[in-house]
This record gives C-alpha cells, structure tokens and sequence, in this order.
C-alpha cells in the first residue's frame, strides 16, 4: 500500500464571514491510498474547530500514524488507531475517506452502494456569509441564478449585534424571495442565552426553518432552557463532533450537524448518525471549505440526512476537483466507482510514504 500526499491552495469565489472571523481560502490537504492498482482519494481541510491548522499539521500526523502500519487493519480499525494516537479529525477524515474511496472501487461500486445507503433525496442549502447588507443585495441573486439552490442559509451572531444580524437576514430575505427559495439560519455560536432567544422567536416570524449553534460550544448546559420554549428547531454544530458528545444534551435540541472534517470521516459520520437517530434527533450533513473530494464523499452518504449543507465547492473559484452535480438542488455524487470525486489533472503528490 502506498500514501501520497498532496497540497493545493483553494481560493473562495467569496470571503466567507461567521462569527469566529473571515475566510478566503486554505490549503487542503489530499491524501491518495493505491493498492492493488487503483487509488482512492480523500481531502482534509484544516480549521482549529478541526484539530489541524495547516495542512502541514495534518501530514506529519498521519505520517507518524502511518509510520506505524496500517497494512491488514480494517478501516475501523485504522479510524481508531488514528483517534488513540490524536490525530487531528480533519487529517484523519482525508485518511479515513480514502481507504472507503479505495474499497468501493476495488469493489467495482459506488460508495454508497458499497454502504447500502439510499440515494440523496435532501436538496443542499448554499450560504451567504455575514455581510453589509448592500452585499447581500448583491450576491444573493448571484449565487441563487448560478447554482439553483433550493435553500439559503444565512450566517448571523455578527459581532456588531443582533440588530447588525436583524438586517442582514432582512437583506437576505428580500434578496432571495424572487427565488422561492427557504432560508435557514447558522449562528456558529455567535450569541448569548438572552439574544438567541429573541433571534429565534424574531426569525420565526419571518420565515426561517430552524438555527443552526444558536449558543457558544461550550454553553451547552443553556441548550436546556433555550430548547424549551424554543418557535424554532435547534440543530447543533461545534457542540457535536463525535457520536459520544450526543447522550449529554440530546434532550436539548432537534438535531445534529454531521461533518467529516469535525468527526473523522465516513466511518464515525455513520455513527453519529446512528446516535442521533437512536435518540431521536434530526439529522443534517455540513462541510467547512472542502473542493469536490469531501463533497462528493459527504454526498454518498447523503441519504442518511433530513438536511444538506454541502456547498463549499460551489464557492471555489476554481474547484480543483469535479464528481458531483446539483440535481433539482440535491448534491449527487458521480455514477462510477468509490465516492466519485477526482481531482482536475493536478500536478503528483511530491511526498509519499509506503506502508
């Protein structure tokens, strides 16, 4: 078996703006497992909500984690190796989504057959970052006429306060409505107990299908009083990254985001959509700032989820990778073996490292 890694700077068509700060871009991080002849694909996008800050920090980890062999383990196994020896989860997600990527073609399926998933039926949502809202004006009717897209969801918990957020929704409302579109909304965590319940009941009236990490990760002994009056469905993010987070606070929400640079991958994706449901909760599948590679393997797995978020390489200018489509807004990956993203001709991996 050999691992080769390779870096490639992405640049978004759009800065993305949430309560934590500003993004451009970054440089992601591919790793291509090839055994047998044939090569599976997967992508780490570094974050510090992800573990790994640069794609730099992710490599050597799973150098050292590869130094170590994994060579007749299965996935599982590798999956919980990396978590014994902390590999960043977003490091860990490229690994893990590799190795599931190299099965299925092995196997001669699409990932999602290989999992016996159904196919995605939940159309994904794109984003529109906080902004002016004579930004919003503008961007809006860009995003929507290009891609399509079912669903907005507008980020809020904007550090200049809640009436900075009252109009930035509106903008983004009025922008979106010759669209038809539904509007959703992600804090990231941007307010206190006091101003997420008025943005709940505010946002209620005036059309928004549920919050998204209404409260800081971290507060999550507030969910509790929050969620019991709340007008509007919770869903959190920072709070869950793995399927043991769940148990604490599943009584204290609607459901959960899922994504595979926060939990490691598809192997721990698929269990903390087991908890989730065992517990009652929706369930939604989000992203961070990955190409084509990550989307298309979130996207075989799509059909576990109530709601889709998985329009980040919808705002690359260029996406360095291709194997997935809008289809009546739902993201579908590729009709060919393994998760069916690859990248664009990109240039050889220039480290590998044999195990």
């Amino acid at each position: 078996m050999k691992v080769r890694f390779q870096q490639i700077e992405l640049t978004k068509r759009y800065p993305l703006a949430i309560s934590r700060g500003v993004s451009t871009g970054s440089v992601n991080l591919f790793v291509s497992v090839q055994a047998g002849g044939v090569t599976g694909i997967g992508e780490m996008c570094p974050g510090k909500l992800t573990g790994a800050e640069t794609a730099d920090e992710g490599q050597a980890a799973l150098e050292a984690l590869l130094a170590g062999g994994i060579e007749g383990r299965s996935i599982h196994e590798v999956w919980q190796l990396g978590r014994q020896r902390q590999v960043p989860p977003c490091a860990l997600a490229a690994l893990d989504v590799a190795l599931w990527d190299l099965k299925a073609k092995r196997a001669g399926l699409a990932l999602r057959e290989l999992l016996a998933l159904p196919a995605p039926t939940a159309a994904t949502s794109i984003t529109i970052g906080i902004n002016p809202p004579e930004v919003i004006r503008q961007r809006v009717p860009e995003m929507l006429a290009r891609t399509a897209a079912k669903f907005l969801k507008v980020k809020l918990g904007s550090p200049e306060g809640l009436e900075a957020d009252r109009a930035s929704y509106a903008a983004a409302a009025e922008s979106a409505r010759p669209f038809g579109v539904g509007l959703r909304v992600d804090a990231n965590g941007g307010w206190d107990l006091p101003g997420a319940k008025q943005m709940l009941g505010w946002l209620a009236e005036r059309g928004a299908e549920y919050v998204e990490q209404p409260l800081p990760m971290g507060r999550e002994d507030e969910l509790g009083e929050l969620f019991a009056h709340r007008p509007l469905p919770i869903f959190v993010d920072e709070s869950c990254r793995f399927a043991s987070d769940i148990p604490a606070w599943a009584d204290a929400v609607d459901g959960v985001n899922v994504k595979l640079m926060k939990c490691g991958g598809i192997t721990e994706a698929v269990r903390v959509v087991a908890v989730a449901r065992a517990c009652g909760l929706g369930t939604m599948i989000g992203c961070m700032g990955e190409s084509s590679i990550s989307i298309s393997a979130g996207a075989s797995i799509g059909g576990l989820f109530d709601h889709v978020d998985l329009d980040s390489h919808l705002n690359l200018a260029p996406d360095c990778a291709e194997g997935c489509e809008l289809i009546d807004g739902v993201v579908t990956a590729a009709r060919r073996p393994g998760h069916g993203g690859r990248l664009k001709g990109a240039p050889a991996g220039k480290d590998a490292a044999e195990c």
